[in-house]
């Protein structure tokens, strides 16, 4: 008994191909493929390539699944390969019986019932009664080479008309009813054919089996198009128009572009981008995003510039968040209003639609700008809201590296768009920004390396100089926010309070904020601030650039110097990006803590038993 083409796709999902061809050859990674010598010949060069569903060897030819490895490599028969590789996936190999057996036949049925369907539709589409369709394909700026190769036919005008095409070759009523061809009738009446009068597309799985049917109908009558039913076969939420064809391009370095309809993959096809693929009446599924990572790690999404493309994007991301992983992500393009691929092409050749694929955006960028359409205004309330939202997106995406990553590149977007002016800081005498006085640089005393107590009585250091010049936080607001504080204790509270107040504050007032911490946790305020060798700093007479340093110092002191770097590299970006005043100070500070770290100006000397605060 042949075993089910579904068990055995599901038995090579749950088979991670690298590790099972690691136990007899040493892989290594190379970008998103494994490289190997061999192991059914000998050399001493790597030609032996492992991909995520298969494997090739560029010098013996040796090609073949997770079940074909273990029967080249181990002498196994096929079936005793399945039970290995079952047996280590959890899987239940089915047993022969005669529910089995009758499905298996009648999945080959099913398969030829369609195969001559196909051929009969494309029968059609060259008779006269087909002239209204193949007049359409024309017009659409199809060649006759595509016609053939995506096998478009046409369905018949009469009722009964595919039945009675096939009845010679023993297909009767209760088939085609079965392949989904022909639907139930109503009360008493007999079946009846489901494509009338249609333009017809073949649906094909990805081993390239006719599984179903489309038709789109012609003039103004509804629905416009129709996909064939649930059958033994077919799967709506699983399947991919034109997946047959794009796992073939997408091994050959292909872009996988999921569009909307059939003609836009027939369209980009003939146009010359070999991987298009659309779904099937259905939103994007995770069944059908799991078969788009099985060929590239990157799809590309392709959605109209209107209100329902905006939505079917933010759906798709969606549904993509708790799926992604380092080596599964998605990206973007929006078409121009009015336009889709199949009429970019017409008009303008693979020259009209490659620049917007070229142009394709990454999911962080996507992601934000459909959270912040959702939340517009710049209210403190709305910002609050979108903040949550950007977090809440974050922390959708099960890899917790990666889900900071994304929370940093967003949190790094909010705190640009509501960047402000810095509030103007006093002038006079000694004003260190007209060139006097400058004072020197602070030598604060530095704990010993005391584990956690000295990371928050650095924080509480932190924190403290923060509430005495709150002019600091347009420029250290985002740097506050990324510092790892636990909720739960008085830095933690702390730490959000200021930042909520910040947001909703008309102007930055020591005093106001005192109040504001005063009111929501005198004790948490009374720890943070009871510092006494602090007031040099503190102080509100300290000039700014002496209250700054000392703010980055201890940040310098909090994060580390690995962290630091990648922080500089952060603010760089964002200076580039922005060329604002802001983003430069942030630049400016974080590279004089960079500095400082890096010649050892923050090593822990020998401090007091209290931390030396």
């Amino acid at each position: 008994m042949a075993l089910p083409p579904n068990f055995l796709d599901e038995l090579r999902l749950r088979t991670p191909l690298a590790s099972l061809i690691g136990r007899k050859t040493k892989v290594t990674r190379v970008g998103r493929h494994w490289k190997a010598c061999c192991p059914f010949h000998g050399e001493k060069t790597p030609s032996f390539y492992v991909y995520d569903d298969h494997y090739h060897c560029f010098g013996c030819g040796a090609h073949g699944d997770a079940i074909a490895f273990v029967m080249q490599s181990d002498g196994a028969s096929f079936p005793e390969a399945v039970e290995r590789l079952a047996n280590e996936a959890g899987l239940e190999v089915p047993k022969a019986t005669p529910q089995q057996a009758r499905r298996e036949a009648q999945a080959r049925d099913l398969n030829a019932v369609l195969e001559a369907a196909s051929e009969a539709f494309q029968r059609r589409l060259r008779l006269p009664e087909g002239r209204a369709g193949l007049d359409y394909l024309l017009r659409r700026g199809l060649s006759e080479e595509t016609i053939r190769k995506f096998g478009l036919g046409w369905s018949g005008g009469g009722r009964g008309a595919l039945a009675a095409d096939l009845k010679p070759l023993g297909i009767d009523v209760a088939q085609l009813a079965e392949a989904g061809l022909m639907r139930a009738g109503e009360g008493n009446e007999p079946p009846v054919d489901l494509f009338y009068n249609r333009v017809m597309f073949p649906i094909r799985d990805r081993r390239g089996k006719l599984v179903s049917f489309g038709g789109r109908i012609l003039g103004d009558g509804q629905p416009k198009y129709v996909n064939g039913p649930e059958t033994a076969l077919f799967s709506k939420r699983r399947n991919l128009y034109g997946i047959e064809l794009a796992r073939e391009a997408a091994f050959r370095g292909a872009r996988v572009v999921v569009v909307e309809g059939y003609t836009d993959v027939i369209a980009l096809h003939q146009a010359g981008f070999g991987a298009p693929v659309a779904p099937l009446g259905t939103a994007l599924t995770e069944d059908q995003l799991a078969e788009l990572w099985r060929m590239v790690p990157d799809p590309v999404l392709c959605f109209d510039g209107d209100a329902a493309g905006a939505r079917a994007a933010s759906r798709a991301a969606e549904i993509a968040l708790p799926l992604l992983s380092t080596e599964r992500t998605l990206r973007f393009i929006t078409l121009p209003a009015g336009e889709d691929p199949d009429s970019l092409t017409r008009k303008g050749g693979a020259g009209a639609f490659r620049p917007i694929l070229d142009a394709a955006k990454p999911l962080s960028d996507v992601l934000y700008d459909m959270l912040a359409a959702q939340v517009p205004g710049d209210t403190p309330e709305a910002r609050a809201t979108l903040r949550h939202r950007l977090v809440a997106a974050c922390e959708a995406i099960p890899d917790k590296t990666l889900g900071s990553e994304y929370r940093r590149l967003l949190l790094d977007r909010f705190f640009q768009s509501g960047r402000r002016a810095p509030a103007p800081r006093f002038a006079g005498k000694g004003d260190w920004k007209k060139g006097r006085n400058a004072p020197p640089i602070l030598n604060i005393p530095r704990p010993e390396i005391d584990g956690v107590h000295t990371g928050r009585e650095r924080a509480a250091c932190l924190l403290a100089i923060t509430i005495a010049h709150p002019w600091l936080l347009p420029e250290v607001e985002e740097a506050l926010d990324q510092l790892d504080l636990d909720a739960a204790t008085p830095e933690g509270r702390v730490r959000s309070a200021i930042l909520a107040w910040h947001a909703q504050a008309e102007a930055l007032d020591p005093e106001a904020l005192h109040a504001h911490l005063q009111a929501l946790g005198p004790e948490d305020l009374a720890w943070v601030v009871r510092h006494n060798r602090l007031a040099q700093v503190a102080a509100a007479e300290t000039q700014p650039r002496s209250v700054a340093i000392g703010w980055w110092h201890f940040f310098g002191l909090l994060r580390g110097q690995a962290a630091l770097m990648e922080d500089r590299q952060a603010a760089e970006r964002d200076w580039i990006a922005s060329n604002d005043e802001a983003a430069l100070t942030r630049l400016v500070r974080l590279t004089e803590a960079l500095a400082a770290q890096q010649r050892g100006d923050l090593e822990e000397g020998d401090g007091d038993s209290d931390g030396g605060l």
